[in-house]
């Protein structure tokens, strides 16, 4: 029986889909995660307790655990293990990226730097240094560096997801305000003040998602996700989630051609890889170079590219030949356990919408849940976070509400339908 150890961290929406996933391939589960010790006692070898956040030390628990048990894989279900599982695997001789690769997608201005030597699409940019102890000079900097750039422009921290801490510039006076409130976001999550901050000139137009598996080097894409709510800012707080895409097939074509030259640009070649693009090109209006000039890209632009599966629990939407779901798609991968072609999404369409935090404050309830699972096409609804809980909205905030799925036979139909029973709920904040 093939053993594999899934990282786990306690933060993830992904532990039951990859463990039922394993389960439904009759693979053996060795659990890593930051889980309290005493789970060790009760699982033994099946159970070992990881500082995700010390992907080194880590790593070095797992090689030990791999002296004493056999291990076939290593996997990380979202970003924050992904190091960790690229380093162990490195020390175990198993299949993996590079630790260079996966450090590369989750810091944003190593990418920039990759993706700008292998001439990848993507916005104009600059990094700017972090300046401890003068935030004056640093919001100086990074108005400066919006400018060249030529605005709007993004202010962003250069290591954290979901939209955390990324804010629209329309101009100087923004740019420096943004400066601060970014870097006290940064601050938040326990990122130095020495560490550098980015800024990017904004590509206007429509987004998309891109879902697919590396294999030896070759990028399978397994499915495009239209977001057909705009991200035109301030801030960038994604909801709607639709497959199959509504993009024409030229379109998808490009797509697909340019998330896979940024993964080769990086290095990845092995696993998962979520990409999120731009496409200016249907705004009306260009993007910018690397100079910061407009209209130099008449495609798709590289937003940016992770070693991972898509996040929260946006993966339910997809459904493969014989009803394989992502997680076994990716679990059959890390374990050698496929043969010829991987297979084909489900013809039908479908969605998610994460709730959206709309203001800060503690959650009292949420109302008309049962309203919205009755409109027609939705598959489910589930609020994630529990009464009395505080919320914060972006771009402070690093989580959503809850999630809304639905399916049908168009993707026109399953956006009304996360619309719909969006509407029918009532969220109550203090």
């Amino acid at each position: 029986m093939p053993r594999v150890l899934l990282l786990l961290p306690t933060s993830t929406y992904r532990a039951s889909e990859f463990l039922a996933a394993a389960e439904g391939l009759g693979v053996e589960v060795v659990t890593g995660s930051d889980a309290p010790q005493a789970l060790a006692f009760v699982m033994g070898d099946h159970f070992v307790e990881l500082d995700l956040d010390d992907p080194e030390q880590a790593a070095r628990e797992i090689e030990q655990l791999g002296a004493r048990v056999r291990l076939d894989a290593v996997v990380a279900v979202d970003d924050r293990g992904a190091l960790t599982a690229a380093l162990a695997s490195e020390r175990l001789g198993l299949a993996h990226n590079s630790p260079a690769a996966v450090s590369a997608t989750r810091d944003k201005a190593t990418m920039r730097r990759l993706l700008a030597a292998a001439a990848v699409a993507q916005p104009a940019w600059r990094e700017v240094a972090g300046v401890p102890g003068d935030l004056g000079a640093e919001a100086a900097a990074i108005a400066s560096a919006a400018s060249a750039v030529g605005y709007p422009a993004v202010v962003k921290p250069c290591s954290l997801s979901g939209s955390r801490g990324v804010v629209r510039v329309d101009d100087a006076t923004a740019a420096r305000a943004a400066a601060a409130r970014v870097r006290s976001i940064a601050r938040d999550a326990g990122i130095p003040g020495s560490a550098p901050l980015l800024v990017e000139r904004f590509v206007p137009g429509p987004e998309v998602a891109v879902e697919g598996i590396v294999r030896a080097g070759t990028l399978d894409v397994l499915a495009v996700f239209d977001k057909p709510d705009p991200l035109d800012g301030p801030f960038f707080e994604e909801t709607i989630y639709v497959t199959p895409s509504r993009l024409s097939v030229a379109d998808l074509d490009a797509v697909g051609r340019l998330v896979a030259d940024a993964t080769a640009a990086l290095g990845i070649v092995e696993g998962p890889v979520h990409g999120e693009v731009r496409l200016p090109h249907l705004a009306g209006g260009g993007a910018a170079d690397d100079r910061g000039g407009a209209g130099a890209h008449q495609g798709p632009v590289l937003v940016e590219v992770a070693a991972r599966t898509i996040g929260g629990r946006c993966a339910r939407t997809l459904s493969f030949s014989a009803g394989q779901s992502l997680e076994e798609l990716v679990l059959r991968h890390a374990l050698g356990l496929e043969s010829g072609p991987l297979p084909v999404r489900d013809d039908e369409a479908s969605g998610v919408m994460m709730l959206p935090v709309e203001r800060s404050g503690t959650l009292e309830r949420v109302d008309g849940l049962e309203r919205a699972r009755a409109v027609r096409h939705v598959t489910g609804v589930e609020v994630t976070v529990s009464p009395g809980r505080p919320l914060r909205a972006l771009p402070e905030g690093d989580r959503y509400l809850g999630f809304v799925f639905a399916r049908a036979a168009s993707p026109g139909e399953v956006e009304d339908a996360l619309r719909a029973a969006h509407a029918a709920l009532e969220v109550r904040i203090a």
